[in-house]
């Protein structure tokens, strides 16, 4: 495989290893001259320009000649810093160099082994509980998703040898999400698969380091190399021929220590939402559906703390929460002075517009369509754009809350910046109530939303307006709402905030990624961080 400039992988190694140990960080290498025109022949030199933000050190400089010319290269490397040739020099730089990047390999060069899941049948071998078993869904870029995972008998794993996994393992998905990528966890100790691309890399790839290449990198390969008539899948023998940049191994643990630290808080917020949520959910559910507090007080119950049913231990905190609630219920089993209302009486459902009637304009502002597709998996580069000139409540922004009513139901917290507010989703608002109280009766409603949309004979079920309306809320009076806000809106909030704050990292993740990767941005060694 052509690499970018005229250079053996051999040679371009030693060269790698030279730049990687002299060269400061930030500062970009370009070759010129004969080997980047691809005219040069055996013995030519290799000519270098380095381009920090300053001119380099004269001790840079001696470092590297001194380097390269005791290094086993068949020729002379001559380096020359562009801050200080003339202009006239750098313009002749610019115009032919190409930027020095990391040897290209296949992924079967380096890899130890490339094979396959299980490949079958798996309607009767599927159990309660046993050895875990991944399918495609079980994979998403950089983890491995729990939800619906199935399980086989320890004999049947046994049987399947070639398809199990251990943690240090990298699956690929062959069909549905061709290429998303990920690596098995030291949690997941034991397992199996079907249907995945299994790689072992080789001592000279980082398992991490593939995982950032295939869900990045690694895309138009991929969607090259699908094959299937029916269902076009990727296949071994394409995972194989993968290109591949190949730094040191040392250079691929540093690009990691940038890109797995921005993951790594990805993931931790992304888990502690998990548990936030889970807390408003628990909240809101003892408060308004099973009315625990009022249950406890109208039962006798005087201690405060327990009335709250443990939420704080502070004595007085407690008490100021559990003035809240009522210590009776009516005849209707509702808590004396709160009322039953309509869930589209306390919240505005705005409905989008049909956007394909209003179509962005070359050379004109513009918005990213948010259709049901966004809302499930954010912007791509297939989101639809709409022309701006909309009327400014049916344009989305950070924080606003969105509920598809129609085919995939679902509801969220927006936070992928402004967007177009497309027809079969509402913006959910309201002027009375916070949005932790609508949003929660919206999602605790959900289900039975999504059994009315299932039982729809049309191929795109849906809700209509009357559903809204014949779905009940319990109220308590405004001023224990705005009290009750205490405990429920920083929870709330800071679920935005973790969303808000993944978007900036993944926005840097994914600028820094192919720079990285590509050796066109080099990370500072721990000698020169300090």
């Amino acid at each position: 495989m052509k690499q970018p400039v005229d250079l053996r992988p051999d040679h371009a190694k030693i060269v790698h290893e030279i730049i990687a140990r002299y060269l400061p960080a930030g500062v970009s290498v370009r070759v010129f001259g004969s080997r980047a025109k691809w005219t040069a022949k055996p013995h030519s030199d290799l000519d270098l320009a380095l381009k920090g933000k300053e001119p380099l050190a004269r001790s840079v400089l001696g470092d590297l000649a001194e380097a390269f010319s005791e290094s086993d290269l068949p020729f002379r490397v001559d380096v020359v810093d562009w801050r200080t040739v003339t202009p006239t020099f750098q313009a002749v730089i610019d115009r032919d160099a190409k930027a020095l990047r990391w040897p290209i390999v296949t992924l079967g060069e380096v890899a130890s082994e490339i094979t396959v899941g299980h490949v079958g049948s798996m309607a009767n071998e599927y159990v309660p509980e046993g050895i875990p078993f991944l399918r495609s869904l079980n994979i998403a870029p950089y983890r491995i998703l729990s939800q619906d995972l199935k399980f086989i008998s320890p004999d049947f794993h046994k049987r399947l040898k070639k398809s199990a996994l251990k943690p240090g393992d990298v699956v690929i998905v062959r069909t549905g999400k061709p290429g998303v990528c990920s690596v098995i966890p030291n949690w997941l100790s034991d397992a199996n698969c079907s249907d995945l691309v299994i790689v072992r890399c080789g001592s000279e790839l980082r398992p991490r380091y593939l995982a950032y290449w295939a869900n990045s990198l690694a895309a138009h390969h991929i969607g090259s190399n699908l094959v299937g008539a029916v269902q076009q899948h990727f296949n071994v023998g394409a995972a194989r021929q993968m290109p591949i940049f190949l730094p040191l191994v040392e250079e691929q643990d540093r690009i990691l220590s940038v890109l797995g630290t921005m993951d790594d808080k990805i993931e931790l917020n992304r888990r502690m939402n998990e548990t936030l949520e889970g807390m408003a959910q628990a909240i809101f559910r003892d408060w308004f559906v099973d009315f625990g507090p009022v249950r406890r007080k109208a039962a006798g119950e005087t201690d405060a703390v327990a009335i709250m049913g443990g939420l704080t231990l502070e004595p007085a905190r407690a008490a100021q929460f559990a003035a809240l609630f009522p210590a009776a219920f009516r005849d209707d089993d509702l808590p004396v002075g709160w009322s039953e209302r309509p869930l589209d009486s306390i919240a505005e459902f705005l409905n989008g517009l049909a956007l394909q009637k209003h179509p962005a304009k070359p050379g004109e502002p513009d918005l990213p369509v948010i259709k049901i597709a966004e809302l499930r998996n954010g912007l791509s580069d297939r989101t639809n754009r709409a022309a701006r000139t909309l009327p400014s409540k049916y344009i989305i922004k950070d924080g606003d809350f969105i509920f598809s009513w129609s085919g995939s139901l679902m509801a969220k917290v927006w936070t992928e910046g402004e967007g177009a507010l497309n027809q079969h989703l509402f913006k959910v608002s309201s002027d009375v109530y916070p949005q932790w109280f609508y949003a929660l009766w919206v999602q605790h409603h959900m289900p039975e939303f999504r059994l009315i949309a299932a039982s729809k004979a049309t191929t795109m079920g849906h809700i209509q307006r009357m559903h809204l309306t014949n779905a009940a809320t319990v109220c308590p009076p405004n001023s224990a709402i705005e009290a009750m806000s205490a405990i429920m809106q920083p929870l709330w909030d800071q679920m935005i905030h973790n969303e808000l704050e993944n978007r900036t990292l993944a926005e840097a993740r994914d600028y820094l990624l192919p720079r990285l990767m590509s050796g066109a941005v080099r990370v500072a060694r721990e000698s020169e961080a300090a």
